[in-house]
């Protein structure tokens, strides 16, 4: 039962990942046929993700009366309908609105989820959650790509939605098995984390301290503007990747929409190799060893070189980014103390998503003055704001 009921959660994660790579490889050829203007993306992007701040930030609260169960089954329902709606937009208002269910949809799920994998589960168990998100991830451009050559955008987000509406069939028959899982998991305890051991569950211990706000805990606020860049940096590539292969590499949309699956499949591929090297290698390590790998998949494109070299760069990017997110929230309970983990975890998950609202329409603003060349420069910046936050808070917590 509990091996299904983690399929049930991977599966889930398919469905946040289907449509936050939609709206980016597809732009191409939507913006001139809704007569919107270039960095219009980068506003249905922040509506998207506002939306999902606002339900992050209440899925405490909505989780404790309707369960984890039914509150992805409604998000999935929202997100889906979204979708179906865009295939049917006659306008960039129309999409702004139906921007704002699928935002919604996405937060609370997401916090949950990762907050109760981060607190039951063993560090491997977060890689290949995440993984599944890249599925979904992956998955959303390559039907795009195959729509936008024949049938239409449009036909591209119908098909999409039909894949979620399949998702939401499942998590109803399956409804009943979270509770049942929930009261296996308070009468046998639980996972063991592993990992969590010696000096680490003292760390653990001093952070787990009555009467200490989670924000003033050492590290916390740092570690957020690794959450804020890393954001960034994951959903600027997704939204304005394939207007970069367009507008400078000259690839046709379906080409670079394809490409940029390739990006969404390095972050697939690399998180679920993490999820076993996280048996043998350090979290910390991981996020350095991702970090590194991220800026050399840049330098790629910095560089100039024959376009196939910017497919190699987008792979190299999206390997590197696999570890980051995962390890970080892994290793949340362990830094800051199970006791202060779960509202730590909704502010992370509000920065990320703030990072996702605001720091990829400001590329779209920028590039709509400039030019969108600077992609690359841009996405170099924020990979190196985020180095430069993860390893000043690995030095705050090995300190104190």
């Amino acid at each position: 039962m509990a091996t299904l009921f983690l399929v049930i959660i991977y599966l889930s994660f398919i469905s946040l990942g289907l449509p936050d790579s939609l709206i980016g490889v597809a732009w191409p050829v939507m913006q001139p046929d809704i007569g919107a203007s270039f960095e219009s993306a980068g506003l249905l992007s922040m509506v998207v993700a506002g939306g999902t701040i606002v339900s992050s930030l209440a899925s405490g609260k909505i989780i404790e009366k309707l369960g984890t169960g039914l509150v992805t089954l409604i998000s999935c329902v929202m997100t889906a309908g979204a979708l179906f709606g865009f295939s049917f937009a006659p306008s960039l208002a129309w999409l702004i609105l139906l921007a704002i269910p699928l935002g919604l949809g996405a937060g609370a799920v997401d916090s949950g989820l990762n907050h109760y994998v981060a607190t039951h589960y063993k560090a491997h168990h977060m890689s290949w959650l995440h993984c599944f998100w890249g599925v979904g991830a992956t998955a959303g451009p390559i039907i795009m790509s195959f729509y936008i050559a024949s049938n239409g955008w449009r036909n591209g987000y119908t098909a999409v939605a039909f894949v979620q509406f399949g998702l939401v069939i499942l998590l109803f028959v399956t409804l009943p098995l979270w509770k049942k899982v929930a009261a296996l998991h308070q009468s046998s305890g639980p996972e063991a984390k592993g990992a969590s051991t010696g000096a680490e569950e003292e760390q653990s211990a001093d952070s787990d301290q009555t009467g200490i706000k989670p924000l003033k805990i050492r590290g916390v606020k740092v570690t957020l503007i690794a959450f804020l860049f890393y954001c960034g940096v994951e959903m600027t590539v997704g939204l304005w990747g394939a207007s970069f292969l367009v507008g400078i590499k000259e690839l046709s949309a379906e080409t670079a929409a394809t490409w940029v699956s390739m990006y969404y499949g390095g972050i697939t591929v690399g998180r679920l190799i993490t999820g076993f090297i996280t048996l043998k290698v350090s979290n910390q390590t991981l996020i350095r060893m991702g970090q590194i790998t991220a800026l050399c998949g840049v330098v790629l494109l910095l560089l100039p070189l024959h376009s196939i070299f910017a497919l190699f760069g987008l792979v190299l990017i999206g390997l590197g980014l696999a570890p980051i997110f995962p390890c970080l929230l892994h290793e949340t309970p362990v830094r800051f103390g199970k006791e202060h983990s779960s509202r730590i975890m909704g502010y992370q998950m509000a920065v990320a998503y703030t990072g996702t609202t605001f720091l990829p329409p400001l590329f779209g603003v920028l590039a709509s003055q400039w030019t969108v060349a600077l992609f690359p420069v841009v996405v170099f910046l924020f990979i190196v704001a985020m180095f430069m936050g993860s390893e000043k808070v690995n030095r705050m917590i090995q300190h104190q």
